[in-house]
């Protein structure tokens, strides 16, 4: 319960960019007091479930909050065909609130998405949104992002094994956003599914030393670990120390990383 689905907020200067919608992003956005209203766009990294199933939350509750626009929702093959199957079943509660009874506007609840690929896909008030493909074994296509505002950057791998063309758009960035599998502990932990099952799970993703080897390469001014599995592993640091000596952080939800001339990390009060 403290670990919600992967989801990461991008504030830079007026934009408010969510990447992935998973579980619980819509109360974890409320706890940062950031109007549902506020948030400019959403960017999926691929469609898995567990990346998603947040977003029927953020956007109808975010159109009852006050939310004025459509939702607009960039991401990967299948994005626009998800997004309109997700406002037809919604679409009874859809009519009761704008035609029947609360009568919210109509162009608030409406869905501008849009499938994409590699490339520039958003720029607004400065900030860039650049697209690039990333390997997750048999789920394709899936994404990682870079954002660029004000001469600094984040990069976000999105879920992904080992791949050479997140090093290659992730040159110069200031921060690293990587997803990490410790393989033994998820073994452990797992084994219920069977080892078939288990083996291909961690092939989808990249172990500590691998994403050890990306920072490496990178050397961004901070790394920091995010959709961490299994969640409760100690290994990840240690493991990631054999290929890895700079600076490195674990996620956790709430965490808030501030990017200037240097690189700040704010950990939440508990």
């Amino acid at each position: 319960m403290d670990r919600f689905g992967p989801s990461i907020l991008v504030e830079a200067g007026n934009e408010k960019l969510l990447f992935d919608c998973g579980r619980g992003a819509a109360q974890r956005i409320h706890q940062l007091k950031v109007p549902f209203s506020e948030v400019t766009a959403l960017f999926l990294t691929h469609l898995h479930s567990d990346h998603t199933v947040g977003i029927p939350d953020l956007w109808l509750t975010g159109w009852v909050r006050g939310r004025k626009a459509p939702l607009r929702v960039w991401g990967p093959a299948g994005t626009k065909n998800m997004m309109t199957h997700l406002a037809q079943a919604y679409e009874f509660d859809i009519h009761i609130r704008r035609d029947v009874d609360e009568k919210f506007p109509g162009a608030a609840v409406e869905v501008a998405a849009k499938d994409i690929g590699e490339g520039v896909v958003y720029e607004s008030n400065g900030v860039k949104v650049t697209a690039f493909t990333v390997d997750h074994g048999v789920v394709k296509p899936a994404l990682g992002y870079r954002v660029d505002f004000s001469g600094h950057s984040v990069v976000l791998s999105g879920d992904t094994r080992y791949s050479e063309n997140l090093v290659r758009f992730s040159q110069g960035t200031d921060v690293l956003i990587h997803e990490v599998i410790d393989s033994e502990a998820f073994r452990a932990q797992v084994g219920f599914i069977g080892p078939e099952r288990v083996k291909n799970v961690i092939a989808h993703h990249t172990t500590p030393e691998q994403a050890g080897t990306v920072f490496a390469k990178v050397k961004p001014k901070l790394a920091v670990y995010s959709h961490i599995g299994p969640a409760d592993t100690p290994n990840v640091i240690p493991l990631t120390r054999t290929t890895y000596s700079g600076p490195l952080e674990m996620g956790e939800d709430l965490m808030v990383i501030e990017i200037g001339e240097k690189v700040e990390v704010h950990r939440p009060q508990r």
